[in-house]
């Protein structure tokens, strides 16, 4: 799932509610969180008997669900490398970035630009804890907002995002395993098409999403997520609709999305799904 991997633990707090940049909202320990979950798939201890327990539920609905966590993983990582290595990017705006997760993109990208300027946008308040903690020594050129990522406006317009990127230069925006969070009513397309107008020309888009188009499972996991996380999920999609994300925009490396563990691959070597009752689907494009 997007584990984050960043899959997972970045839906637990793309989107708690509207009003999340103003006001912080307690987590709800007695609900599994998405972000807990995550952790747990991927060998962690942020979590507890509530999270691991569903996700067992959720292994048995797809068992192929710890590797998909690590395959988005690995993607988020090749395509932040390939961005600041192969393309210069220097700018980065995370969207629903999740627990952090090492390692994160600005530890990506320093490897290549000591100055590199990133901000981690979510709006869970567990997130910004971890997350400010993390970055306690590196506010010059990093930041993490709370913020709900359907308020594009909101973020372009934070006192962080102001202070850290510059909109003359090229940017890179992510949504890496976060736009099944967004459910179709509140148009996940047009957050996209929101965000890309905003950016100057020569930037990218960095987009997974988690799709099938076994419509039943869709149904299955969507109604399930839905259910445990007290409605904190939008919804799996069918791999034409993940592709809707980049009409318009020239895709990198590929002719269409794909699914990502096919998107430039370091070898053959895993991390690999046994089976593909669902996958990590989209691709890095560019703006013309």
């Amino acid at each position: 799932m997007g584990p984050h991997p960043k899959g997972l633990r970045r839906c637990a707090g793309a989107l708690r509610g509207r009003d999340a940049g103003r006001k912080a909202i307690q987590p709800d320990f007695s609900k599994p969180s998405v972000a807990r979950m995550y952790d747990w798939l991927i060998g962690g201890r942020d979590n507890y008997p509530v999270d691991r327990e569903a996700c067992k539920e959720l292994l048995q609905i797809a068992p192929s669900t710890r590797e998909l966590a690590l395959v988005n993983r690995a993607f988020l990582v090749r395509a932040v490398r390939y961005l600041a290595e192969e393309c210069g990017i220097t700018q980065y705006i995370d969207h629903g970035s999740g627990l952090p997760t090492s390692p994160n993109v600005h530890q990506v990208v320093r490897q290549f630009h000591s100055d590199a300027r990133v901000v981690y946008v979510d709006n869970d308040p567990i997130v910004l804890g971890h997350g400010k903690m993390m970055l306690a020594e590196d506010t010059a050129t990093t930041a993490v907002i709370l913020q709900d990522m359907r308020n594009t406006e909101a973020i372009f317009e934070s006192d962080e995002v102001r202070r850290l990127i510059d909109r003359n230069m090229p940017i890179a925006c992510l949504f890496v395993s976060v736009l099944h969070c967004v459910p179709e009513k509140d148009d996940p397309w047009k957050l996209v098409r929101d965000v890309a107008r905003r950016l100057p020309p020569g930037s990218y888009l960095v987009i997974s999403q988690l799709a099938s188009d076994d419509e039943q499972l869709r149904s299955d996991i969507t109604q399930f997520m839905r259910e445990i996380t007290g409605g904190n999920w939008g919804e799996v999609r069918s791999l034409d609709e993940v592709g809707r994300f980049f009409e318009g925009l020239e895709l990198v490396e590929a002719q269409a999305p794909c699914e990502v563990s096919l998107w430039r691959p370091d070898s053959e070597i895993g991390p690999r799904q046994k089976t593909k009752e669902w996958v990590e689907f989209g691709g890095v494009a560019r703006l013309p």
